[in-house]
């Protein structure tokens, strides 16, 4: 709902406009731009079909997510995870690509992002630290 909330108001700021730089800062711009690939437009040449093939993705993660259990050890971490890919899926239904809108240019230029890539990426660094914790756990617990 907040990633939906933030791209709604990004849109309405610029009219409908396919590109524009809303607001400048010092590190960060907010700009419209939809992204009709993945990360960094990658897979753009797949057009209307990638949000099919996503779909499927997202499915089969789910899936795979149930049948292995891992949603007991990680369901705040997959829910992160899903529901921003949801998010971004939705749009690509809707909007025909991804709806970004924050531009980090402090140091180098990067990609524009939004929300629901923030939490898919924080999603994806809890389950790392998660991991490496237990692993931490259990080979402090082999050496006693």
């Amino acid at each position: 709902m907040i990633d939906q909330g933030i791209k709604t108001w990004a849109m309405d700021a610029v009219n409908g406009v396919e590109y524009a730089v809303i607001m400048e800062g010092s590190c960060i711009n907010l700009e419209l731009f939809y992204n009709r690939g993945v990360a960094f437009s990658m897979l753009a040449f797949l057009g209307d079909n990638l949000k099919w093939v996503q779909l499927v993705l997202i499915l089969g993660i789910i899936a795979y997510v149930f049948y292995e259990g891992y949603l007991r050890q990680y369901a705040f971490a997959i829910g992160l995870i899903v529901g921003g890919a949801l998010g971004n899926l939705y749009d690509r239904f809707i909007h025909e690509g991804v709806v970004d809108y924050v531009a980090w240019h402090c140091g180098f230029d990067f990609a524009i992002f939004n929300y629901a890539d923030v939490m898919i990426d924080l999603g994806v660094a809890i389950i790392l630290l998660m991991t490496f914790l237990e692993y931490r756990r259990e080979k402090k617990s082999r050496l006693h």
